[in-house]
């Protein structure tokens, strides 16, 4: 089974407002985060190609460095609109499935996606890791890559729910403590560097945020 990892990525000046941080730190914290969740992708067996989807010319610089193919998203109207462009790529190139991953989601490893794929069912499946506080989607797989539309931004893990069961009876919603640690506000930031999960790279957001 082809499978590819999808990654919106947005201009990084226009990425994370939430965070009291300032610009610099803003991309700073954004690199960090980028290249942690291609590292981890780029060494998974079961993701044949990563897709980044984006306009940011730093983020096309990193993704170039993991190998990931890169889309140019001109218009950069929204995270659908990314995806729905990486969806065409990947009908185009006979991909049987594909995994929405945010770029946000730092202290994911490889046997994360090992879990929740143990859920993938044939012919279809949609599998769902929602956020931490159930109102976004920190994950999503589907067979095939253009079994439904997607909802980000619109409290997306229940429309998701929702759109995926009328589009198939094989969902899947999956809990991955690791994915579904985001830094989407001050109050994620402050709750993942309490957890024990990758303190090196705890270290950096830390190094990163220390001037704040």
């Amino acid at each position: 089974m082809k499978i590819a990892a999808i990654i919106p990525v947005k201009t990084f000046t226009k990425a994370k407002t939430r965070l009291d941080l300032s610009p610099q730190q803003v991309e700073d914290l954004c690199i960090v985060m980028l290249e942690e969740i291609l590292h981890t992708i780029s060494i998974s067996p079961q993701i044949e190609e990563t897709i980044i989807v984006t306009k940011e010319e730093k983020a096309m610089e990193i993704g170039a460095r993991f190998n990931a193919t890169i889309i140019k998203d001109e218009k950069e109207e929204s995270v659908n609109s990314a995806i729905a462009l990486a969806d065409k790529y990947l009908l185009e190139n006979n991909f049987h499935a594909s995994i929405v991953f945010p770029q946000d989601i730092p202290f994911i490893k490889t046997q994360d996606i090992d879990f929740m794929l143990n859920y993938k069912m044939h012919p279809n499946f949609a599998i769902i890791v929602p956020s931490r506080r159930f109102d976004g989607t920190n994950a999503l797989a589907r067979m095939p890559v253009d079994l439904m539309k997607t909802h980000y931004d619109e409290d997306s893990y229940k429309i998701h729910m929702s759109t995926a069961k009328e589009n198939t009876l094989n969902v899947a919603m999956v809990f991955v403590k690791r994915i579904m640690l985001d830094i989407d506000n001050t109050d994620d930031l402050k709750f993942v560097l309490e957890q024990n999960e990758k303190p090196e790279i705890k270290d950096k957001i830390r190094n990163i945020i220390g001037s704040n």
